[in-house]
Formats: structure tokens, sequence, C-alpha cells
């Protein structure tokens, strides 16, 4: 597929990052507004009433700091993937959503998991190993552009601060490399080049070996 015919710039490629963004605020704004707590609709693991996070914990934040964090990433990631991975986003979005967040249900420690971190570790994750694992000229320009702007992402991944949901971001990274792995040959790809056959071509038969055509003589009978 021809690669214009994929990267052409639709109002959905930002308008749905806005709206998500957007919804995050909003939903934060009336819980301080009304004095709401929906820390209680996050993730607690391995509970049927904490499972309902397993849909909910991607947009309940703690606190603006939390939201601003998550904003700016959430935002660019997200354009990135609608644009340049338009054929799987809706896939990588919806699904890896839910398996990041099922996944931290399923190996989280006993507390309240909350924020659109997964969703981020999820995205960083698809967008930086599909532009490794394509070599697409532009796909892999986006993975270094991705790595430079968000690398220090990957030391979240683990136990080094307290307070904060490793176990989500561990789980969003994942199923973003597991996304790239399955989706691997889905939208744009690195073309092999091909070459033309030419004239000097034909002087080798299918085995490599030198093999001119012959030259068919002319035989005109005398009349």
């Amino acid at each position: 597929m021809n690669d214009d015919n994929q990267l052409k710039l639709k109002s959905s490629i930002f308008l749905i990052p806005f709206v998500y963004v957007v919804s995050i605020w909003l939903l934060y704004w009336i819980e301080i507004t009304f004095s709401f707590n929906f820390n209680k609709y996050g993730v607690f693991p391995r509970t049927l009433s904490g499972f309902r996070g397993v849909f909910l914990t991607h947009f309940i934040h703690s606190n603006t700091n939390h939201l601003f964090n998550n904003s700016i990433p959430l935002f660019v990631l997200l354009s990135s993937l609608l644009y340049f991975y338009k054929e799987v986003a809706y896939k990588v979005l919806f699904f890896g959503g839910f398996f990041t967040g099922f996944i931290t249900w399923m190996i989280a420690r006993e507390s309240y998991h909350i924020g659109a971190s997964g969703i981020v570790y999820l995205l960083f994750s698809f967008v930086f190993f599909s532009g490794m694992i394509k070599k697409h000229y532009r796909l892999v320009a986006l993975s270094l552009m991705v790595i430079f702007l968000y690398g220090s992402m990957i030391w979240y991944v683990l136990p080094i601060k307290e307070g904060m949901s490793w176990e989500g971001h561990l789980s969003g990274f994942l199923v973003g490399v597991f996304f790239a792995t399955i989706y691997r040959n889905k939208g744009i790809v690195k073309e092999e080049y091909q070459f033309n056959e030419t004239d000097f071509d034909s002087f080798f038969d299918e085995n490599g070996d030198f093999s001119p055509p012959k030259i068919e003589k002319r035989v005109e009978e005398e009349s």
C-alpha cells in the first residue's frame, strides 16, 4: 500500500486525543468540585469489585500533577498512533487498554491503581517497537523521536518510586510490545527493493550460468 495514501491527515487524528485529555480533566474537575472520590473505581487487584477498574482506571487521577504528567504524552503518543498506525490504532487502544488493566488487576499489589499511565506506556511501547520491527524509515524516525522525548519513562516500570503504580506501567509496556509484534505486517511496512530485469540478465539462465541467447541463422533458398 502506498505510504501517501496511509499518511493522510484527518481531523480524528487530533480530535480523539483532544477529547480523551479533556474528558480526564473534566472528570477530575467534577471530582474536586463536588467532593467525590473516584479512586475506589480504580483497579483493585484480584477482587470482583476491583475488576471494574480495568475499564475505568484510565480516566481517574489523584491530583493535577498526576493529570498533567499524563496529558501531554497521552496527546502526543495517541496522535502518533492514529496518524502512523491508523489501520490498527483502535484495536491497539481499546484491546490494549483492556489487557493493560487486566494484567494490572492480576499482578499488582493490593491497593487502588488509577491513572492513564498504563495507556501512555502502552502507546510508548507500541510506537517505539513497531518502528524498530518494521524498519520503515519514517517509523524508525518516529521511534527515535519517542525515545528521545519519553525514554526516561522506562525506569518507572520498576518499583523505584513509592506510591506509583509500576505494575500498571509494566503491564502497558508489555502489552505494547505484544501488539507491536502481532501487527508487524499491518499498515506501513518496509518494502524490499526489486531489481528490474534488463537485457544483461538474458545472458544468464535460472541457475546463474552464462547462457547467451542463440541467434538463428536465416537460410534463404536460391531460386
